[in-house]
């Protein structure tokens, strides 16, 4: 209990490990379970069926838990489930799902969300993501691994947004956004892959170049999309970092980025 603030209000209830530091002012609700070695910063608010992993932080003026933005909700027992290793910056907020939508909001491993970030009801986002200032995700968005979002981009409600994509600041993505693939204008156009991520992430220059030429066969060598689908999975036989482009046109459900 030393670890907890004396001006805190942690419900009796809530399933807290003894090593989670928890900051002046914040309210932990009786639904809640934090991992060990997690830090809640100061006037944090976690509330609802909210479970939050190991070695979170979660800075100052946080919500989580609060129930979401749509008019269909009628207090049903949702979810939130947090993974492990996640820092998420001041003033976000990660809204419960709805029992129509599947009822979890769902955030995986090591992401940073940045002040201000906002990740709706019923979103399932993955591994390694980055959520800059100010980023907005519509309820039932899925975001894949290894996505960066750049400040003030805001995502369109049941979305798909492939691996390793980069979402450029002020985008507004209202289709679905393949993977490796770069996304910019207010509204969302293909610009080209994201090499710069790519190299970072250690694929070799052969990878990077099967990746191109995917890019190329779906978006510059005037192929209709079952043409370039099927291009793509033929070569996916072969060089195994398409095959996620097989994985995503099986996925999508909303016309994807042209």
């Amino acid at each position: 209990m030393s670890k907890i603030h004396k001006t805190s209000i942690i419900d009796q209830s809530a399933n807290i490990h003894d090593s989670v530091l928890i900051g002046p002012y914040s309210i932990i609700g009786p639904h809640v379970t934090i991992g060990e070695n997690t830090v809640i910063g100061s006037h944090c608010e976690i509330k609802g069926h909210t479970v939050i992993g190991k070695n979170n932080h979660i800075f100052k003026s946080v919500s989580i838990g609060e129930i979401p933005q749509h008019t269909k909700y009628n207090g049903e027992e949702t979810k939130i489930i947090i993974g492990d290793n996640n820092s998420i910056r001041e003033f976000s907020t990660i809204h419960l799902a709805t029992s129509f939508g599947g009822g979890i909001t769902k955030i995986g491993n090591n992401n940073l969300l940045m002040v201000a970030s906002h990740i709706a009801h019923d979103c399932n986002i993955g591994n390694n993501i980055i959520f800059s200032n100010n980023v907005a995700l519509g309820g039932h968005v899925i975001v894949k691994d290894w996505v960066v979002f750049g400040a003030y981009a805001i995502v369109h409600q049941f979305t798909l947004i492939g691996e390793h994509s980069m979402i450029a600041g002020a985008t507004a993505v209202v289709q679905d956004v393949p993977p490796y693939v770069i996304a910019f204008g207010f509204r969302a156009e293909p610009k080209g892959i994201n090499v710069e991520g790519l190299k970072r992430r250690s694929f070799s220059t052969e990878q990077i170049n099967n990746i191109k030429n995917a890019y190329r066969i779906l978006y510059r060598n005037n192929n209709s999309l079952d043409e370039a689908k099927e291009k793509i999975l033929t070569l996916s036989k072969s060089q195994k970092e398409l095959e996620i482009f097989n994985d995503f046109f099986n996925q999508t459900s909303r016309s994807m980025i042209r």
